[in-house]
């Protein structure tokens, strides 16, 4: 018995629209917890503004309770790479964390993830490792503009992060991004690195989160015991980057960018579609 690939959801231009919003309300929570992260602050304290800002909007947080995922962000620092919980750990200067999350309007998901360092780096290679995480999500994107099979997303992100850090830095292995819509996650996976599987073909319509996540030194993790967070067994500190994408007949709308993604990559040569939301601020 053959198995049939799952179903890849396409998104018409009114829906994609709706996403537009819940991506670019993501955007400005994400903004708004950049400016909240200094030493002395907790993970919690973060979690608790980034779920009162998307309650304020008439949003609803996509991570709570998902899989009975207990808070509204991933906030994951230093060596654990993601899925770490928040608690009342207090940030440090030169803490790296990693904040991933996600919110829901009227039925359409987005999901972006942004990694900080508290304060100043405690070292070159940190800084290198939130440089270089940021730019293979960017490489990612750029693929995406002019590929024709998800699988040369991963080609491209393996590609940049060899070229920019040799063998220093290691994918998490067995993790990617999705396909994202009327759900947070569905077909297809989106890999960070080369596989066998050459993934569906590229058609306007598809919306997916690209989301590299890389380790400092060996790739080697484990599962806690809460079985959400994912750490780093030889001590490497870990980044996490990602945006949601839309293909569109007009080209690549970054969902989850302030200006859609238009800045980043006009820097590599493309043109991103326009942006329906353009003219609102925020």
């Amino acid at each position: 018995m053959s198995i049939l690939p799952e179903r890849v959801e396409l998104k018409t231009p009114e829906q994609i629209l709706v996403m537009r919003r819940s991506g670019k309300l993501l955007h400005r929570v994400h903004d708004m917890l950049a400016q909240s992260i200094r030493p002395g602050v907790t993970t919690d304290q973060l979690d608790t503004l980034a779920h009162d800002m998307i309650r304020d909007e008439g949003a609803t947080p996509n991570f709570l309770g998902y899989q009975g995922y207990p808070a509204t962000l991933c906030i994951s620092v230093n060596d654990v790479v993601v899925h770490g919980i928040p608690g009342d750990r207090p940030l440090v200067e030169g803490d790296i964390v990693s904040i991933d999350g996600g919110l829901i309007i009227d039925g359409w998901h987005s999901d972006a993830a942004r990694t900080h360092v508290v304060g100043e780096p405690r070292s070159v290679a940190d800084a290198e490792l939130v440089r270089i995480t940021e730019g293979a999500l960017w490489a990612g994107i750029a693929a995406l503009a002019s590929a024709e099979r998800v699988g040369e997303i991963g080609a491209a992100i393996e590609d940049y992060v060899a070229e920019e850090a040799g063998e220093s830095l290691s994918h998490l292995e067995g993790f990617g991004g999705h396909g994202i819509g009327s759900a947070m996650h569905q077909a297809p996976d989106v890999m960070n690195y080369r596989t066998r599987a050459r993934g569906p073909k590229l058609r306007p319509g598809m919306c997916l989160a690209i989301e590299p996540m890389l380790i400092h030194g060996p790739g080697n993790w484990e599962l806690e015991d809460d079985d959400w967070t994912v750490r780093a067994t030889a001590g490497g500190r870990a980044a996490h980057a990602e945006h949601s994408v839309a293909v569109t007949e007009h080209g690549l709308l970054v969902l989850t960018a302030g200006d859609g993604g238009a800045a980043e990559l006009a820097l590599r040569g493309i043109t991103a579609a326009p942006d329906p939301l353009a003219d609102i601020d925020g």
